[in-house]
């Protein structure tokens, strides 16, 4: 028998909260206050998950725009949506501007 597609989800946001140093959020934010289902200091992740390997993955605006305001409701500065096409790698999504950033600070690590 195949696996709910819980235990997928649940899995992704395990491996997702050890590579951030995060919790996961119980009932995957389904909760009045605890929104999301991975936290950190600072960040709110929305993780999204194939059940089984694949090319492609759909992605919702909605997904985006859902974590961006839990995000703000939180209190916390930064959201990523993160894929996983199957195959347990992670991507994550951001917005231009937390790109911006990361690539100036990640520019001016380069020339130290």
């Amino acid at each position: 028998m195949d696996n709910p597609t819980r235990f997928y989800s649940s899995r992704q946001e395990k491996r997702i909260a050890k590579a951030v140093g995060g919790k996961t959020v119980a009932n995957s934010g389904a909760t009045l206050f605890n929104k999301g289902d991975i936290r950190t200091k600072n960040w709110l992740f929305e993780a999204k998950t194939k059940t089984s390997e694949s090319d492609s993955f759909s992605i919702k605006r909605s997904w985006i725009e859902k974590n961006k305001e839990e995000a703000f409701a939180m209190g916390k500065d930064y959201n990523a949506l993160v894929i996983d096409f199957g195959d347990g790698k992670q991507f994550y999504l951001i917005d231009e501007k937390t790109f911006l950033r990361m690539m100036k600070l990640l520019e001016k690590d380069d020339d130290t």
